[in-house]
């Protein structure tokens, strides 16, 4: 994997962190590291997608940001298990791990501007 999809994978991660942030924050320190962690999700996807083809980076960020929300919900949070989610998050992740595959590590949105 290339350094441009790890940033992918570290802004998915923050994702998931501000997404919660959203949801549970309640004092300014929490608002803060809910504005820094959207501050570097968005970076990282900027800086990827400046090599990766914009579609298919923000596709696999969504998907494993919405596949991480998931997971931390039902771990962190105690929201109630669903057989029909987690399968349906476990088809989105296959999908996501789909359209990585297919973008070889050659392909670049950068041919799209000659």
């Amino acid at each position: 994997m290339n350094k441009e999809w790890l940033k992918i994978f570290i802004a998915a991660f923050f994702e998931v962190g501000w997404v919660i942030g959203l949801k549970h924050a309640d004092d300014l320190l929490s608002w803060v590291a809910t504005i820094i962690a959207i501050a570097i999700s968005f970076y990282l996807l900027i800086m990827a997608g400046k090599t990766l083809p914009a579609g298919t980076a923000y596709a696999v960020f969504v998907g494993l940001g919405t596949a991480g929300t998931v997971i931390s919900d039902l771990f962190l949070f105690n929201e109630p298990f669903h057989f029909g989610k987690v399968t349906l998050i476990f088809t989105l992740l296959i999908g996501v791990i789909g359209l990585k595959q297919v973008t070889g590590e050659g392909q670049s949105s950068k041919g799209a501007d000659a």
